[in-house]
């Protein structure tokens, strides 16, 4: 069966730290291409541990002001 991994990033301390990213809308559409049943990991330290996405890997927080962010596209 095929994998989507993800690779786990360290931009920052803060959201406002770390550039920009995708929205939620960019995320369904890009992963509209993948393999729906696909099974996604989180993959840091290039490839030395990993770690699994599940419901509870979710979490909305609207205490952040996006007007700091960068227009970065990395």
């Amino acid at each position: 069966m095929a994998k989507v991994f993800i690779d786990g990033r360290r931009d920052g301390y803060s959201p406002d730290q770390c550039g920009k990213t995708m929205t939620v809308g960019e995320l369904i559409a890009y992963l509209e291409d993948f393999d729906e049943d696909a099974k996604v990991y989180l993959k840091n330290d290039n490839g030395y541990t990993y770690g699994r996405i599940t419901k509870n890997s979710f979490d909305e927080d609207d205490s952040y002001d996006d007007e700091d962010e960068e227009d970065d596209d990395e």
